[in-house]
């Protein structure tokens, strides 16, 4: 994902976007069995370089219980756009400006990957991970959480005589004409999110394929726009916006957001639904992964290794949904009542591996922009 990086409201932070990076290293390292990672040094403290995107945060408690167990300082570097932090990972490959990167997704995770960026590492909290999360088996990138990609609707702008849409096909009725807003998958980490999910659905040759739906799309008026920022807050009429888009291409979490941050949210408030709606349909999966940069400090490894442990602990990871708004990686981790009320869990997503994407990203883009921007 292109722009990975995603706030998930101007009062949230939904995350997930894509940064990426990724890659071989030489001589795997594993874990200490302890999953916070390997004990403190008795000798000065340390800092350690975090490098990951906008959408990255952490409640501070979190934060200073890894400082003081480590007795080190964790320093955060956030690049605003996911491709441009990935490029930016790649050419400072063996001499990497930070310890450890998070946000690079599996959009990307190719790119990354064949770049060479990242050394292998087993962390011991992978026992808690789904194997279907685990989508490199070297092990050099370490999953951390996952969302999807999907459609959103406002429930406001539907109704008996026009409902709200079930399906992608349904995107297409002369019924929806003008309702729909999307991300430029050149430059949008949902948006590519979004194409490959269609690709899938319509394939690449037959009768109608991935290319005759984004035409018709195109003729049944959908909106571009770049980001996913100005698709969700300028362009859809959902989430306190006053745009005049009642479908956009968001998160399945984005409802979630939306009840704790939205307008009408109040202490103690329990709505029985949120203002907006998922549509489970044509979802895309992705997954965020953390992993060592290749050339980092290597006194800073053991501190680098203990953070991607305590990403994966229940105190991270529990922290995760009402930071950035994405699923815990860990399967025993406990969500918070909101998410579990709101957030949509999607039964069966859109799933492809990394050399999938890798060998289909780069040219349905310029197919895509064929088709819808010329």
């Amino acid at each position: 994902m292109n722009e990975r990086a995603v706030s998930m409201n101007k009062r949230a932070v939904l995350a997930l976007a894509g940064l990426l990076l990724a890659a071989c290293g030489s001589n795997a390292v594993t874990a200490s069995p302890d999953v916070n990672g390997p004990p403190p040094s008795d000798e000065q403290p340390g800092e350690l370089v975090l490098l990951t995107h906008n959408a990255f945060a952490v409640d501070d408690d979190v934060r200073a219980e890894f400082e003081e167990q480590q007795r080190a300082t964790v320093r955060v570097l956030k690049v605003s756009d996911a491709g441009l932090m990935v490029n930016q990972a790649i050419l400072a490959k063996g001499a990497p400006v930070a310890d450890v990167l998070y946000g690079v997704d599996n959009s990307f995770l190719s790119r990354a990957l064949d770049a060479g960026i990242f050394d292998p590492y087993t962390s011991a909290g992978l026992g808690t991970v789904p194997a279907a999360l685990q989508v490199d088996p070297s092990q050099r990138v370490t999953p951390i959480d996952y969302a999807d990609v999907c459609l959103n609707y406002d429930r406001t702008a539907f109704d008996s005589t026009v409902p709200a849409p079930t399906t992608l096909d349904d995107l297409i009725g002369a019924r929806y004409r003008g309702m729909t807003v999307v991300e430029n998958p050149a430059t949008s980490s949902p948006g590519l999110a979004f194409l490959l999910a269609t690709v899938a659905r319509f394939g690449e040759s037959g009768g109608f394929t991935w290319r005759d739906y984004w035409t018709a799309l195109r003729s049944n008026d959908v909106r571009i726009e770049d980001s996913w920022e100005t698709a969700y807050y300028d362009a859809f009429s959902g989430g306190g916006s006053t745009g005049d888009r009642p479908i956009v291409v968001s998160y399945a979490t984005s409802p979630a957001a939306e009840v704790v941050f939205g307008p009408s949210a109040a202490p103690g408030a329990s709505p029985a639904a949120a203002p907006t709606g998922v549509v489970t349909d044509g979802c895309f999966r992705q997954i965020e992964f953390a992993g060592l940069l290749t050339g980092a400090r290597t006194e800073a490894r053991p501190l680098a290794q203990a953070w991607i442990d305590f990403m994966l602990s229940r105190r991270f990871q529990e922290d995760m949904p009402l930071q950035m708004y994405v699923f815990p990686a860990n399967r025993e981790a406990t969500l918070p009542d909101v998410f579990e009320r709101y957030a949509t869990r999607v039964g069966n997503p859109i799933e492809m591996s990394p050399t999938q994407i890798g060998e289909l990203r780069d040219r349905i883009i310029r197919e895509w922009t064929d088709v819808v921007l010329h």
